[in-house]
C-alpha cells in the first residue's frame, strides 16, 4: 500500500509540473544565445502561436508572467519584446 501512495503522489506532482509555465524572465534567458530560428526552436521548442506576415515572422511564447515574442526575419532573430498575458 505505501508503494501505491508514493507511486500516485509522484504521479500528481508530474502532472502539476506540466502545467506550469516558465517566466518571461526564463523565456528570456533560455533564448538569450539564439540568433536563427533553429536555435531558438532548440532553446524553446516550438511557439505557442505562430504569426506570419510577408516574409516576417512572429513567434509567440505563452509565459506564467504575459508573452514572449521574437520576429523572425530570414531565419534569424530580431529583438526580443515582452508583453501582458493575452486574453483568451
Amino acid at each position: 500500500m505505501p508503494r501505491l501512495a508514493t507511486s500516485l503522489a509522484l504521479g500528481a506532482a508530474l502532472l502539476l509540473s506540466a502545467c506550469f509555465q516558465d517566466s518571461k524572465a526564463e523565456i528570456a534567458q533560455k533564448a538569450e544565445n539564439a540568433s536563427t530560428a533553429d536555435e531558438l526552436r532548440s532553446a524553446l521548442g516550438d511557439p505557442d502561436e505562430l504569426n506570419k506576415a510577408g516574409p516576417i515572422e512572429e513567434w509567440i511564447y505563452d509565459a506564467s508572467d504575459g508573452t514572449v515574442r521574437f520576429p523572425i526575419l530570414a531565419g534569424k532573430v530580431g529583438p526580443m519584446v515582452t508583453g501582458d498575458k493575452r486574453e483568451k
